[in-house]
């Protein structure tokens, strides 16, 4: 089976690539640039397409013999919070997918979204997949416009026959982290940069399992179905706490007010916005930091297989990997 995965180099396409090579699968990835370096896909037996999601034409070569598509392309850019670019590759590029993916009989299309997509809850009732969109509130284009490409993807398998499914993972935490996206945590604990913690918290997941999930949706899932990829809700104190204690680093003792943290935020972003630079936490951010983002993963876990690997074990996955690529002791 030939199946092609676009955004393959972040730290999710990374560990989805190599867990589908375990299985024997023929991978290709499309990359956006030929000259790019791509230090979590070199040496790995992949065949390269290179294009824009934005250009049908490149979606067309790269898509072209394949039987399954991972679509996990996609801005994640959050500042500026509307951002008309972020509109433009995860609607427009994802609609794009769709047509490509109709246009050349893909069997599967397996689109990467994200939890964000459904109304979270709390401890007693973490949300699930169905919960209404509720995180609108908070003004960030890259979360609108994911939520819009998922209804993209639904609306194309009920009135087009698309072959698709969606997963939707929550925070996910490991190895091959090379930008660093997520492992930006782990490395500000190890540097004794975190002041405190906020009274927020989120659904965590090691990527490892994701990756494992959505190999699986190769074979599993129903189509027209979306799927939660999380595991542990925890706080932001236990989650930092954890991290201190996994890695050996010092624990963060001090909660910081909600209304200091949201002050905080408006001020990076004003500053940001007058010395035309970016912001480590915006208005939005600092707002998210606050409240609590809890999920199930149940239904992934019946129906993909889900594994539930400890956040812990991700933590010192993704710490060793930092460690051996050098990347504690960069500022």
């Amino acid at each position: 089976m030939k199946i092609l995965v676009t955004g393959p180099d972040g730290v999710l396409g990374s560990n989805v690539v190599r867990e589908l090579l375990s299985r024997d699968y023929e991978v290709s990835v499309m990359l956006m640039d030929a000259s790019a370096k791509t230090p979590t896909l070199d040496g790995l037996a992949i065949q390269r397409f290179y294009g824009n999601i934005l250009n049908p034409a490149e979606l067309d070569t790269a898509f072209k013999g394949h039987d399954v598509v991972i679509h996990g392309a996609a801005s994640t850019s959050v500042y500026p919070a509307r951002d008309a670019f972020v509109n433009k590759v995860n609607i427009e590029g994802t609609q794009h997918v769709i047509d490509a993916a109709l246009k050349h009989d893909i069997k599967r299309l397996i689109y990467v979204g994200t939890a964000n997509s459904f109304g979270y809850g709390d401890s007693k009732t973490p949300g699930k997949e169905g919960n209404p969109y509720v995180s609108v509130k908070y003004g960030l284009d890259y979360m609108d416009s994911k939520r819009t490409a998922q209804e993209l993807i639904l609306e194309s398998v009920k009135t087009k026959n698309l072959q698709a499914l969606i997963v939707n993972p929550t925070f996910m935490i490991g190895p091959y982290d090379s930008k660093p996206s997520s492992g930006a945590m782990i490395i500000a604990v190890h540097q004794g940069k975190v002041p405190g913690y906020t009274s927020g918290g989120k659904n965590f997941v090691a990527v490892k399992d994701a990756a494992v999930a959505i190999s699986n949706a190769v074979t599993m899932g129903r189509i027209g179905e979306a799927y939660i990829l999380g595991n542990e809700n925890l706080t932001f104190k236990e989650a930092f706490n954890m991290i201190a204690e996994t890695i050996g680093a010092k624990k963060i003792k001090m909660g910081l007010p909600d209304f200091i943290v949201k002050i905080y935020g408006r001020m990076s972003s004003f500053f940001a916005k007058v010395f035309k630079s970016t912001p480590a936490v915006t208005k939005e951010l600092a707002r998210i930091s606050c409240d609590i983002h809890y999920y199930s993963a149940e239904k992934a876990r019946k129906e993909l297989g889900l594994p539930s690997t400890p956040v812990k074990e991700a933590v010192a996955e993704c710490f060793a990997w930092f460690k051996e690529n050098g990347y504690l002791d960069k500022k």
